[in-house]
């Protein structure tokens, strides 16, 4: 007779572009999976070619490589909850969406839509092919004021104007949605979590004087998505993965790596891999 326990994990998985660099992109939310005690899976949707100062290319990765890998991973290990990231055609979108539309845990989506120049990364019939398809899918989206400012269509530049398009947001579809303010003029850094038929939640930090923010974005939808995977509520996700983005923020703040943004220290305070016995 066999007494050996049995051990389940909670499971993510991250369907999102590459970061040769290591600081975005799949790369980054594996690190946060992990140091964050579950374990990471992926999903390949873009090869960019990127450092440290930047974006220089993008290579496409087939439709039909996307739609096997999806199909691969949820025919051998049904993922605890997903994070979305990069996106960045209508037919990407479409496959996604067709592949997630009977899922039944929780769905981080960061629409990644502006780079931190300025520009768009993604034309407008992807952006509504997201706004149709993806938002209805998605437990959360993590957009920061920049690409709240494409969402609402206006410029989006201080907590008050955040606060006025919040249920423009919500109206295009998604359960809930985090606000950004990391991009704000101002020495403390306010988030919003607004969702239907609840009051906003206000969640405020420090800024950090450091260049080093590569991948945050990344980082924090991860690290919501790990969170919801071990079981919290959407505002306790949120509040422990922006404590953990701010503590890898400060934790890699004067690290050296590159010569542009550098990323997050995401292993300041590594969490073993989390096991629950089976029945």
């Amino acid at each position: 007779m066999n007494n050996t326990s049995q051990y389940h994990v909670p499971t993510v998985l991250s369907i999102a572009g590459f970061d040769g660099s290591g600081g975005a992109g799949i790369q980054a939310d594996t690190k946060t999976i992990s140091a964050l005690g579950c374990y990471a899976m992926n999903v390949l949707t873009a090869l960019p070619v990127q450092n440290t100062q930047g974006v220089k290319n993008i290579f496409d990765i087939p439709a039909q490589a996307i739609r096997e890998q999806l199909d691969c991973i949820f025919e051998d290990t049904y993922p605890d909850s997903i994070k979305i990231g990069m996106v960045h055609s209508t037919a990407l979108v479409e496959i996604i969406a067709e592949k997630l539309e009977s899922y039944t845990g929780p769905i981080v989506f960061d629409p990644v839509m502006v780079s931190t120049s300025g520009h768009k990364l993604i034309n407008d019939d992807t952006i509504s092919a997201i706004k149709s398809l993806l938002f209805p899918l998605a437990t959360l989206i993590t957009p920061n004021m920049d690409e709240v400012a494409v969402l609402a269509g206006q410029p989006i530049t201080t907590l008050d104007d955040m606060e006025k398009v919040s249920d423009q947001i919500l109206d295009l579809g998604c359960q809930a949605a985090l606000l950004k303010g990391g991009h704000l003029k101002s020495e403390t850094l306010t988030t919003l979590l607004i969702q239907k038929d609840q009051p906003v939640r206000y969640y405020e930090s420090a800024r950090v004087d450091t260049k080093n923010t590569h991948g945050s974005g990344c980082t924090l939808s991860s690290a919501i998505a790990s969170y919801l995977a071990q079981g919290f509520d959407l505002p306790s996700a949120t509040q422990q993965g922006l404590a953990y983005v701010n503590q890898a923020i400060i934790a890699g703040k004067d690290l050296t790596i590159g010569k542009g943004n550098g990323p997050l220290n995401h292993f300041f305070n590594p969490q073993k891999l989390i096991t629950y016995e089976m029945d």
